[in-house]
């Protein structure tokens, strides 16, 4: 899929790189939408990856002296979801972040990748074009700062340079006489692209709004304000009837169009009512409903911050301040899987999935769809739960993976997998795999985990067979067992 795939570690290193290759060359970091444009073709020309993911101090979240809140490019969604900061003054981004695909693709999908891939659907957008966020641009000839009415110039174009890296993401943070949320229809309940969506700001002096902002994503190409809205609703109560009114101006703004999803008479009425939802939420302060107190994340650590992928092992010599894995080159991949050492050659142009199955022969890590969509590939990279089939293989470089060979406690099952057993949890039993990962990661994070917990995990594992019903009981008699100390 590509020729060359360099980790570079440091900015300057990278971005001599992206000015060194130009048009051939992209930036991954989660690489959860850019594997599979690769895979099917619509990247062409693209023959070299850059991966930051080893660059220190790109994934902060913080608050500048500027008073403003801001993400580092490698800030991915599970980040924000669980960052105290965004929670309470981003949460129209924290709400979106939670929507973004499965514990799978948050884990390594980044907010600043979902930024670039510039869909109108694309969740992230919506609120930071609603908390009017900017981006920082940077190549070696410089740094700029756009506004997203700038930088987004259609349908999955921006004003970003093929020299130039997203550094930074930017916004003023809600203030206490603010509120704000993010709402979303899609054709399911999990991993599902947006059909419409709204993201609503509102300052509040007593009753009266005083500034609203509206964003509308889905329904044009790209994200647009509802501008006539924001202006009646200022010096406003939060009535029934202003709320209507409002919703009716923003179906207005919409430019929707017919797709598979939906009809575009279809998406303005949602427009309609989403914002009108949106809005009572914001009076009735209960736009926080919903969301999960304490979401799952699918890392083994649950301490409040993300394991570390942004490091640089021993293992990645340096080769001119960075490591290159070529093509068929002589450069091997070192890697740790399931607590042993590889040394693996000619899978430096394949993803992680395939250097598993077809390198190292661990052939429990399943391919159902290679889209990221059912999660019979979910392993265990760097202390997260992803799916392996959208990983590069040379990410594995220095990293440490557990595959579901590697659950296991020496000659012992792991209870999950026999409980799996006991409770009939395994039919065609090509998704189980996966499952099993998921479920014993989940275990580690929430001991005790509710049914929503389980299901807010497993939002990214499909099965065809069982009904999920036996799976689930399978988690909570694995969670009794481990919780009461029962042998293994």
């Amino acid at each position: 899929m590509w020729k060359a795939y360099y980790t570079p570690t440091s900015l300057k290193e990278a971005l001599s790189l992206l000015a060194e290759h130009g048009n051939r060359a992209r930036i991954i970091a989660g690489g959860t939408d850019l594997i599979l444009e690769l895979e099917r073709g619509q990247r062409p020309g693209v023959e070299i990856l850059i991966d930051i993911t080893r660059i220190p101090g790109l994934d902060t979240i913080t608050m500048g002296p500027d008073g403003r809140l801001h993400l580092g490019p490698l800030v991915t969604h599970h980040q924000v979801v669980a960052s105290p900061l965004c929670r309470e003054r981003a949460f129209p981004l924290a709400r979106a972040c939670y929507e973004v695909g499965s514990p799978q693709i948050r884990n390594r999908g980044t907010v600043a990748g979902n930024l670039i891939t510039a869909s109108p659907a694309n969740d992230t957008i919506v609120p930071l074009w609603a908390l009017d966020a900017t981006v920082t641009l940077q190549s070696i000839r410089g740094q700029r700062t756009l506004s997203f009415e700038e930088f987004y110039q259609g349908v999955r174009r921006t004003a970003m340079a093929p020299d130039e890296m997203l550094v930074d993401i930017a916004f003023e943070p809600l203030k206490p006489n603010e509120r704000g949320t993010f709402l979303k229809l899609g054709l399911r309940r999990f991993q599902a692209i947006s059909v419409v969506s709204v993201a609503a700001v509102v300052a509040l002096e007593g009753d009266r709004v005083v500034r609203a902002r509206i964003a509308l994503g889905a329904v044009a190409p790209t994200i647009v304000r509802a501008r006539e809205a924001e202006t009646f609703l200022q010096g406003q109560r939060l009535t029934d009837e202003g709320i209507a009114r409002a919703g009716e101006l923003a179906r207005a703004a919409a430019r929707p169009i017919d797709d598979i999803r939906a009809p575009a008479w279809y998406r303005a009425e949602m427009v309609r009512v989403l914002t009108m939802r949106a809005l009572r939420q914001l009076r009735d302060g209960t736009e926080r409903m919903g969301f999960p107190a304490r979401p799952v994340l699918l890392w083994r650590r649950r301490d409040g911050r993300a394991p570390s992928w942004v490091q640089v092992p021993p293992e990645l010599a340096t080769w001119n301040g960075r490591v290159r894995h070529q093509a068929d080159g002589p450069e091997p991949i070192i890697t740790t899987v399931n607590g042993r050492r590889y040394v693996v050659h000619g899978a430096s142009d394949k993803t992680l999935l395939r250097m598993l199955r077809e390198d190292l022969h661990l052939t429990g890590t399943k391919e159902g769809c290679a889209e990221g969509e059912c999660g019979a590939c979910t392993v265990i990279l760097d202390g997260m739960a992803v799916m392996s089939c959208l990983v590069p293989a040379p990410r594995a470089h220095g990293a440490e993976i557990v595959t579901v060979e590697g659950v296991r406690s020496g000659d012992a099952l792991h209870p999950l997998q026999r409980a799996f057993i006991r409770q009939g949890a395994v039919q065609c039993g090509y998704c189980t795999p996966g499952f099993i990962v998921s479920g014993v990661v989940l275990l580690e994070e929430v001991p005790r985990p509710t049914l929503e917990e389980i299901r807010q995990a497993f939002a990214g594992n499909l099965c065809r067979c069982t009904g999920y019903y036996s799976i689930i009981r399978a988690v909570e008699e694995a969670a009794g067992g481990l919780g009461s100390g029962a042998p293994e």
